[in-house]
């Protein structure tokens, strides 16, 4: 039997899952989560899994079932829909000036704009194309469409401290966003994830429908491992930590949860472990 591997740097679910890697099942929190709300807004920190958990969502909504074999989400759907997906990652880019954030998301739009037959045309406001994309995906497959944001703030992180820029950044990025509202009807599912609460920075002025789920007790552990997925799903790492390490598995566990764990995101939240911080040590077999 091929041995498991950690998936180090790794954040695309299809490769995770088709390469034999570990992995903490989140497939009943991405079932509950699409049938919730239409707009939603989360927040956590660096490294904590939600990168992971925007690829699982894509490959759901793009109706790859049979990636999902053996997980909690395979009981849960019957209809496996396939919606077109746009996905766009801010953090692909470090933004010291307005001219690369323009670049940006020019090269996030081109993309989309091509597979759907449209005109690249730079000197129509973003906002504006993103809305023909929509627009556009919806008359060829006749479905809703499903819109995906990583890291939206990067850009406000990268400039903190230079007021001035920080403004024209977010005008910008409040113009890109801005079709979100404004196109309701023709989305399926919304879900915009960073680091700062979005209420403090102020660009989603116009999307007042956002649902933000970062602290709901039941979307809690939707990144990060709990002490039972821990226990669960990384068991045999877990063996060969205590054996290298001369422990027991309960002292194994005990220390795992002592230096890893401790991170509360609802007033009912069950402790969650950094999972770039126990991926690491159960790799290395070393706290």
């Amino acid at each position: 039997m091929e041995t498991r591997r950690y998936p180090l740097g790794i954040q695309t679910f299809s490769e995770i899952v088709k390469g034999n890697y570990y992995y903490a099942d989140k497939t009943d929190v991405v079932y509950r989560l699409a049938h919730y709300a239409k707009f939603h807004f989360l927040s956590r920190p660096r490294r904590f899994g939600k990168s992971l958990f925007i690829s699982t969502l894509q490959a759901y909504f793009e109706g790859k079932k049979d990636l999902f074999k053996g997980l909690a989400i395979e009981k849960l759907e019957k209809e496996w829909v396939e919606y077109p997906v746009l996905h766009f990652d801010i953090s692909q880019s470090k933004y010291f000036d307005v001219a690369t954030l323009k670049m940006s998301i020019n090269a996030l739009l081109i993309p989309y704009e091509k597979q759907y037959g449209l005109k690249t045309d730079k000197e129509e406001s973003n906002s504006n194309r993103l809305t023909y994309i929509i627009q556009e995906a919806v008359r060829q497959t006749g479905k809703q469409v499903v819109i995906l944001i990583d890291e939206y703030d990067a850009p406000m992180h990268d400039t903190m401290g230079k007021d001035e820029l920080q403004t024209n950044i977010r005008n910008i990025m409040r113009d890109f966003f801005s079709p979100l509202k404004k196109q309701e009807g023709n989305l399926r599912f919304v879900l915009i994830t960073g680091i700062s609460k979005f209420s403090q920075l102020s660009i989603f002025s116009e999307l007042n429908n956002l649902k933000n789920i970062s602290m709901k007790d039941e979307y809690s552990d939707i990144c990060g491992i709990t002490k039972e997925q821990l226990i669960t799903d990384f068991q045999e790492g877990i063996k060969k930590m205590a054996e290298h390490n001369d422990l027991s598995i309960d002292e194994t566990i005990k220390l795992l949860k002592e230096h890893y764990d401790g991170y509360h995101f609802s007033p009912n939240c069950p402790d969650i472990f950094n999972p770039y911080s126990i991926i690491n040590a159960l790799d290395d077999k070393d706290f």
